[in-house]
C-alpha cells in the first residue's frame, strides 16, 4: 500500500463533502451507502475510481450492525441523496452498502431496505473491511474496521478474503468509559471523545478500550499469519491508536488518514463488484 497516495485519494473526497462540491467524471457513476453507527456516508465515485461527490451525517440510527431507528436511518439517506442529487444534478438510481462480517441475513436486508425505501436499487452487498481493502489497494494482510459499535476483521490473502470476523467493542464502549470516569451524560462524553485539544487526555483514558480492540484481533489473527494490520473507521481516529495495536499484537499496524471516510469510498468501488482501479 503506498500510503501517501491513499491519503491524497481519500483527502479529494473529504474535500467535495466539505465543499458540497463535485468532480469532473470519466463514465458512469458508482454510489455507495455506509450505515454506520455513527455516521452515515454516502460516497460516490466514477468508474475510474475517482471521487466525484459526497455527503455524511452523524447518526445514531444503527447499533452493533443493526438498525435500530428504520424510520430515522431513512431520512437520513433520503436527506444524504437529496443532497448529492443537487450536486450531480442528476438521479442517483443505484447503490452497494456494506455490513459487518458475519452479518446474519435478516440484519443484512435491513439495511438494504433503508436505501432502497429511499429509491436506490442496492445492487451489491459487501462486508466493511473487504470494502476497505479496495481503498487500501492491499492483496495481503488483516484489515481492521473500528466501528462505532463492533471491530470487524477480515484477512486478505492473494486478493482474497479468507477469514472475517467482527466482534462487539467500538467507538461506543470508548464513549462509555469516558462517561463513567467524567461523570458525564452519553451525548457529552461523545463530544469530549471528539474534542481534538483534548485527545492526549482522552486518549490515556480509553486506552484499554483499545487494548482489547487489539486483543480481539490478535486472537483472531493466530491462525492467520500476516505481515501487516490495516486499520480504518471513525473510532481509529485517536493519533496513538496504531502504535497501540502494533504493540501489543506485534505486527505493524498501518492507518490511513481520515479513516472514517475509507470503507464508504470501498463501498462505491464495489458498486458493481469491482475495486481494482482508484483513481486515474
Amino acid at each position: 500500500m503506498n500510503l501517501s497516495s491513499v491519503n491524497e485519494y481519500i483527502e479529494k473526497f473529504n474535500k467535495l463533502i466539505i465543499n458540497r462540491e463535485s468532480r469532473p467524471r470519466k463514465g458512469n457513476l458508482k454510489a455507495g451507502v455506509d450505515l454506520g453507527t455513527a455516521n452515515i456516508v454516502l460516497a460516490i465515485v466514477d468508474e475510474k475510481g475517482n471521487p466525484i461527490a459526497g455527503a455524511s451525517r452523524e447518526a445514531k440510527v444503527v447499533k452493533d450492525g443493526l438498525v435500530v431507528d428504520y424510520v430515522k436511518a431513512i431520512d437520513i439517506v433520503r436527506e444524504l441523496k437529496g443532497e448529492v442529487e443537487d450536486i450531480l444534478g442528476e438521479d442517483i438510481n443505484e447503490a452497494a452498502v456494506a455490513v459487518p462480517p458475519g452479518t446474519q441475513k435478516g440484519n443484512t436486508k435491513a439495511i438494504a431496505n433503508v436505501v432502497e425505501s429511499v429509491g436506490i436499487e442496492v445492487i451489491n452487498i459487501v462486508d466493511e473491511p473487504t470494502a476497505a481493502a479496495s481503498v487500501l489497494k492491499i492483496t495481503d494482510g488483516a484489515v481492521i474496521d473500528v466501528g462505532g459499535g463492533t471491530t470487524g476483521i477480515s484477512v486478505l490473502k492473494d486478493g482474497k478474503v479468507i477469514y472475517v470476523a467482527d466482534e462487539p467493542t467500538g467507538g461506543t464502549h470508548m464513549t462509555l468509559v469516558l462517561a463513567g470516569g467524567y461523570g458525564l451524560s452519553f451525548d457529552e462524553a461523545e463530544k469530549l471523545k471528539r474534542d481534538v485539544n483534548r485527545e492526549k487526555e482522552v486518549f490515556t483514558v480509553i486506552k484499554p478500550v483499545v487494548e482489547k480492540m487489539a486483543d480481539i484481533v490478535k486472537r483472531h489473527l493466530s491462525n492467520y499469519p500476516v505481515d501487516k494490520i490495516y486499520i480504518v473507521g471513525g473510532a481509529c481516529s485517536f493519533r496513538d491508536f496504531e502504535d497501540v495495536f502494533t504493540k501489543y499484537i506485534g505486527i505493524e499496524s498501518i492507518k490511513p488518514a481520515m479513516p472514517l471516510l475509507v470503507t464508504p469510498l470501498g463501498i462505491a468501488l464495489n458498486c458493481n463488484g469491482e475495486g481494482e482501479n482508484i483513481g486515474s
